[in-house]
């Protein structure tokens, strides 16, 4: 008989890992993109909220945040049809929504409410967002690999995590610090099928990784209506990361395992930094400045360039008195650009 899950009461967080079947390796580099893609579909859909994730060759790791069901907002014919395309194919999503007129037209509240409801049970629900990833999933690598059957070893298991920020920080760091364990990579954000990557990444779903890591800070559990500021919460989560991360060597007289991640000198460098990305670690990204700053230079450069435009074509407006403006993303001492670029300075 199996064991009841234990489940919290309201907003709840769960650490969630599943394997496949023989722990085989069958994961590569584009399943794990359509595992993405799944798995953020789900999220919009559900309204339960991914914190982090990684994905490695045999299984996955999820922090979630499982709603309150009492306080989302139910689904309306409008926002069913605006979120059904991320789960079905047009000819579904028409099929549903003739449906809906069907029911409108002929008066019957009754079962356009079924209609809805349908779909509102499936939302706020951990079980069945992990049903739906999985078998989801499933469903793509049985095509890729001509297989049937099973993909996944037994049940997910779940774990029930406190919401305060030292736990949900623990976990988050143990989940995006799984390639650094395993020798993948030497730095998380070197592997891409994690939160803190796709967050520092600057590609499509960057907002959402950046939003869901804003959701483990003491400011946003205490207001779910709080609005981080992801240089913030970046520099808070890669200082605990490294700190986290740190490298161990065995103790064979303490019968203590060593492990694999940041030599010391790495963690200090963190440390003193404040938890700021080092410029020699964010020239290793695309940055937006050098390609969209419109001018590089010290305050006076740049200033000198804003005068001169300024004076022959107004071109920047009259309110705007300097051209000089601070980059983002690392300490670039005395550089400044032109454009005071407000999206994704940094990315891959």
């Amino acid at each position: 008989m199996r064991t009841a899950r234990l489940l919290g009461e309201g907003r709840s967080f769960y650490h969630v890992m599943s394997r496949v079947v023989d722990r085989r390796r069958v994961f590569e580099a584009r399943d794990k993109e359509v595992f993405r893609k799944i798995l953020r579909n789900q999220e919009a859909f559900s309204g339960v909220r991914v914190v982090t994730y990684c994905l490695m060759s045999n299984h996955f790791h999820l922090l979630l945040e499982v709603p309150d069901r009492e306080a989302l907002a139910p689904l309306d014919e409008e926002g069913l049809l605006a979120v059904l395309p991320l789960l079905h194919d047009a000819t579904a999503v028409e099929g549903v929504r003739q449906e809906l007129e069907r029911a409108r037209n002929a008066g019957d509240e009754r079962w356009h409410k079924e209609i809805l409801d349908r779909y509102e049970r499936r939302r706020g629900d951990l079980s069945l967002f992990l049903k739906e990833l999985k078998m989801r999933v499933t469903f793509h690598m049985n095509k890729r690999l001509h297989r049937t059957g099973t993909l996944w070893e037994g049940r997910y298991k779940s774990v029930l995590v406190e919401d305060c920020e030292r736990a949900l920080l623990t976990v988050s760091a143990y989940i995006d610090l799984n390639p650094v364990r395993a020798g993948i990579v030497s730095k998380p954000e070197d592997y891409r099928w994690c939160g803190y990557a796709e967050a520092l990444s600057g590609r499509r779903g960057a907002k959402t990784a950046r939003d869901g890591l804003g959701l483990m800070l003491s400011e946003s559990l205490q207001d779910t209506g709080f609005k981080h500021d992801w240089r913030r919460t970046s520099a808070r989560y890669r200082l605990f990361l490294y700190e986290e991360g740190q490298e161990r060597t065995p103790d064979l007289d303490r019968g203590e395992r060593g492990r694999k991640g940041f030599a010391e000198a790495e963690v200090e460098a963190v440390r003193e930094a404040q938890g700021a990305m080092p410029v020699r670690e964010v020239l290793r990204h695309r940055v937006r400045y050098f390609c969209d700053g419109a001018v590089l230079g010290t305050v006076g450069f740049v200033n000198a360039v804003f005068e001169r435009e300024q004076g022959l074509r107004r071109r920047f407006g009259e309110k705007r008195t300097t051209g000089a403006r601070r980059m983002r993303g690392a300490d670039w001492g005395e550089l400044r650009v032109l454009r005071d670029l407000q999206k994704d300075v940094i990315g891959t």
